[in-house]
C-alpha cells in the first residue's frame, strides 16, 4: 500500500475511489473496502481511499469530538490489509473546510485525484456545512464521467455497524458486542516506555503502552492478549509471534496519584523479560471491572492478584474465545 499526504494522484492515474474517515474499520467499513477492491480490480485501477486527518470533529469541535478507535497509524495498517492500494490523508484545516461542494468535487475528485468510480456511504456528506449529497455526486459524474455507488448500511445483531455503535459497546464494557461489530477484539496498538516501576515493586510488572495524547475508548481492567513479543527456542530466531496472556488497566491510577493522561498497563502471565522500545497490539478480549481506588497499594496488589486469577480462569473457561 502507497500512502500520500493531500489529495493529488500519483502520476495522474485515475482511481476508483472512497471516501471517509473509518475509524475501527469496523464490519461496515470492511464491506465498502471490500466492495472497493473489487470494482476497483473490474477497471483495472487502484482501490483508493481518501481520509483526513485530524478528523473533522476534532477540528470543529475539539472539547467535544468523538473518542478515536484507531490512530492514524493503526487506521493505514487497517486499510493496508483490506486491500487498498493508496491512501490519502488530507489534512484536515481551516481551507479545506471551507471548500463548497461544487469545489470539491472539481479540485479533490475531478482534478486532484482523477475518481473514475466512486463508492460512498449512504450516510455521505461532503463541502462546507455538508451541503453535498448523494444527487450532487451523480449528477457532477454524468458531467465529468466518473461512476457513483452507494453502499447500503450494514447491521449486525439488528444494530447498525458505525463507528459510534463500537464506542457504545466499548464505553459499556460489552467487549463481545464490539468484537461483533469490528469483526474482531477490539485492540490498541503502542510502543512500551519507561514507567516508574511501580508494578514491578508490588510483584506485578507491567508493560506501559504509550497513548500518545490519546483518549482511549474504553477504561478498566480487562483480560487481554498481547501481540509482538516473542520468545526465541534457545536464541534461535523465532518462527512465530504467538499472542501472550495478561491483565491489562486503562485508566488514571487512582491508587498511586491520578495520571493527567490515562496509561495502558499490561501484566502479562508469561513474560519476565524487558522490551523497552517494542511496538506491541493488545487485545482486549474481557472486561474484568471498573478502576478504582484502594486505600493501600497491599489492597490494590491484592486486588491485582485476584484480577489476574480471574483472567486465568476467563481463558480456561473460554479456550475457543473469538480471536481478531
Amino acid at each position: 500500500m502507497r500512502f500520500f499526504r493531500g489529495f493529488h494522484a500519483p502520476a495522474g492515474q485515475p482511481c476508483v475511489l472512497t471516501i471517509g474517515n473509518f475509524d475501527g474499520l469496523h464490519l461496515g467499513h470492511q464491506a465498502l473496502l471490500s466492495l472497493l477492491a473489487n470494482r476497483a480490480g473490474e477497471q483495472g485501477l487502484p482501490a483508493s481511499v481518501l481520509t483526513f486527518e485530524p478528523h473533522p470533529r476534532e477540528f470543529f469541535s475539539p472539547l467535544d469530538a468523538p473518542t478515536r478507535l484507531t490512530s492514524l497509524r493503526e487506521k493505514l495498517l487497517l486499510l493496508g490489509d483490506n486491500g487498498v492500494a493508496h491512501v490519502h490523508v488530507q489534512p484536515f484545516n481551516a481551507c479545506f473546510s471551507r471548500l463548497s461542494a461544487e469545489e470539491f468535487i472539481q479540485s479533490v475528485l475531478v482534478h486532484g485525484l482523477k475518481a473514475r468510480h466512486l463508492l460512498i456511504g449512504d450516510d455521505f456528506r461532503f463541502g462546507e456545512r455538508r451541503n453535498g449529497d448523494f444527487a450532487l455526486l451523480q449528477a457532477a459524474g454524468r458531467e465529468h464521467g466518473f461512476g457513483v455507488e452507494a453502499m447500503p448500511t450494514l447491521s449486525v445483531a439488528g444494530v447498525r455497524a458505525s463507528s459510534s455503535a463500537v464506542r457504545h459497546a466499548l464505553e459499556a464494557g460489552d467487549l463481545d458486542h464490539a468484537a461483533r461489530l469490528l469483526g474482531r477484539s477490539y485492540s490498541i496498538a503502542g510502543q512500551v516506555a519507561r514507567g516508574n516501576q511501580l508494578g514491578r515493586q508490588i510483584g506485578f510488572p507491567t508493560l506501559n503502552i504509550t497513548l500518545r495524547h490519546r483518549r482511549p475508548a474504553l477504561s478498566g481492567v480487562f483480560t487481554v492478549e498481547v501481540e509482538g513479543l516473542r520468545h526465541p527456542p534457545n536464541g534461535a530466531a523465532p518462527t512465530s509471534e504467538p499472542r501472550l496472556r495478561g491483565v491489562a488497566n486503562v485508566g488514571i491510577r487512582p491508587t498511586v496519584g491520578n495520571t493527567p493522561q490515562p496509561r495502558l498497563e499490561v501484566h502479562l502471565f508469561d513474560w519476565s523479560d524487558e522490551c523497552y522500545g517494542a511496538h506491541l497490539r493488545v487485545h482486549f478480549l474481557h472486561k474484568l471491572r471498573d478502576e478504582r481506588r484502594f486505600p493501600s497499594l497491599d489492597a490494590l496488589k491484592a486486588q491485582i492478584g485476584r484480577d489476574a486469577q480471574a483472567a486465568r480462569g476467563w481463558f480456561s473457561q473460554y479456550q475457543n474465545a473469538p480471536r481478531g
